[in-house]
């Protein structure tokens, strides 16, 4: 069994996805990011970054694995899915991974901290971050415009960069002409593990400025 700790994030649902595709047992937590519950001393001896996703594995002596690029690949080799074996198909998937952890997430991440949550608009920040993720998704149409899946058959790296591009609408940016990257995008999120690993933890019914407030206080 594997505890999964998460909230209602892009980053937070790859792992949810990647476990219902994988089939492993789990449970789950919502942490209460508004309420400062990643920063208590409980959670920060699981995560010292205090940042969601964490997930315990007991199968393994309670091993605990934080960030969650690193929690894809665990559980990817793990399984023995969503990941190949060899060497080169191994690399392509990482590449592509970390082309997420390190460029469409952060972006993005910034795109919406300037367009939706800073108390102050800053107009020169919101359009640098809205164009670079806007590049960057146009990085991922060019890939797709050549195989269905980014890295050759569906794996990880699909389900890290899914869960950023599909809140494009979000973060400000606009899909328009991107043809191939709306197939993947309407692609994946027809499959069933998707639909359901999206669902945990249930999103709470909060208006906009909930949303915005909430995040405001993460952000301190």
């Amino acid at each position: 069994m594997i505890d999964l700790l998460t909230a209602a994030t892009p980053n937070g649902r790859k792992v949810s996805i990647a476990l219902e595709e994988l089939g492993l047992p789990y449970s789950f937590r919502r942490i209460d990011l508004g309420a400062g519950e990643q920063r208590e001393p409980w959670f920060l001896e699981l995560n010292p970054n205090g940042r969601i996703p964490v997930i315990i594995d007991h199968e393994q002596g309670d091993f605990v694995v934080f960030e969650s690029g690193a929690i894809l690949i665990y559980l990817a080799e793990k399984t023995g899915c969503l990941l190949p074996s060899d060497t080169e198909g191994r690399s392509r998937v990482i590449q592509w991974l970390m082309f997420q952890m390190g460029g469409v997430g952060p972006m993005m991440g910034q795109a919406n901290v300037f367009g939706r949550y800073a108390p102050e608009k800053n107009e020169y920040a919101i359009n640098r971050y809205r164009r670079e993720s806007r590049r960057l998704l146009q990085v991922l149409d060019g890939q797709l415009a050549k195989q269905e899946f980014l890295a050759g058959e569906y794996s990880i790296a699909d389900i890290a960069n899914w869960c950023w591009a599909e809140t494009h609408q979000w973060s400000g940016v606009s899909v328009e002409g991107l043809t191939h990257l709306q197939r993947w995008i309407d692609q994946i999120g027809q499959r069933p593990a998707v639909r359901k690993g999206k669902a945990v933890p249930p999103r709470p019914p909060v208006a906009d400025e909930d949303t915005v407030k909430t995040a405001q206080k993460i952000l301190v």
